[in-house]
């Protein structure tokens, strides 16, 4: 059951890592909706918890508060049954591609197949081949991930994503890297992908130029808040200070260039009174 058309839907999300002497909270009670079968991007400088969000929804951690709900049903609270079944339904597209480097192209797409199914090898080949079509390595099936391009690597770890034609697929920073060819077929893959199979895709990314030209929604984030959200455009002309900085890459704004510190001459003559 969808939340209003949410394929996700997150409420007064708390979460802080458990290691941290301090306890900053990396979320301080976020709200955020994930449409189904759009593009969906969540944006914001490093260290705010883009990749610890991707985590949350997959179950990977647990918040402390807060609600996380994926077809209707809560994440937090479903045992490990439940959990595994859910993110068959879920595709993860890794920032490093996160390749096995001792299996080739072929069996890298193969393995969620083979793990989650009981398809004969026959069918398991045709749909491997058919996925290494759909991002244009069919010809690739045998070479071994040493083998690869940086943006090869990541075509092929989409197609692994895909493998078991989940409902939704989360990318981290799936840009990253790329030389401008590479991020090119990045960028039409997930939109034309998306559109094929009506996924639901979410984005991690701080390439602001390629993400804003496929996504349907944006969140930035910071502070453990959401500090705004609506269509590219209405971020692209966000009146708000923080929002214009991050998007326009501005050097002076909200975010400062010098960290917090005391005065600069007292700073400078302090050694002269230790």
């Amino acid at each position: 059951m969808l939340i209003n058309n949410n394929l996700v839907s997150i409420r007064d999300l708390h979460f802080s890592h458990a290691y941290s002497k301090n306890q900053t909270k990396i979320f301080n009670g976020i709200n955020i909706d994930i449409p189904k079968g759009k593009i969906t991007a969540i944006m914001g400088p490093s260290g705010t918890g883009k990749t610890t969000l991707l985590k949350l929804i997959g179950g990977q951690i647990t918040p402390q508060e807060g609600t996380i709900y994926f077809h209707g049903e809560n994440i937090p609270t479903m045992n490990t049954k439940k959990l595994y079944h859910v993110r068959k339904k879920m595709g993860m597209l890794f920032q490093s591609g996160a390749l096995l480097t001792d299996m080739n192209v072929f069996d890298n797409i193969a393995f969620p197949l083979r793990e989650h199914t009981e398809l004969p090898e026959v069918m398991i080949r045709d749909l491997v081949l058919m996925k290494l079509e759909a991002v244009g390595l069919r010809g690739a099936r045998d070479l071994n991930p040493s083998q690869l391009s940086g943006g090869m690597a990541r075509r092929v770890a989409f197609a692994r994503a895909i493998a078991l034609d989940p409902e939704m697929i989360m990318f981290d920073e799936p840009f990253a890297g790329q030389d401008p060819i590479s991020m090119g077929v990045l960028v039409k893959l997930i939109r034309s992908m998306n559109n094929a199979l009506e996924l639901t895709s979410i984005i991690v990314s701080h390439d602001i130029k390629e993400t804003l030209a496929i996504a349907d929604k944006v969140y930035i984030i910071s502070q453990g808040k959401v500090m705004g959200y609506g269509s590219p455009d209405e971020i692209s002309q966000s009146d708000s200070p923080w929002i214009s900085q991050f998007v326009h890459g501005k050097a002076d704004g909200p975010v400062h260039f010098h960290y917090q510190a005391n005065d600069y001459q007292e700073d400078l003559l302090a050694r002269n009174r230790d």
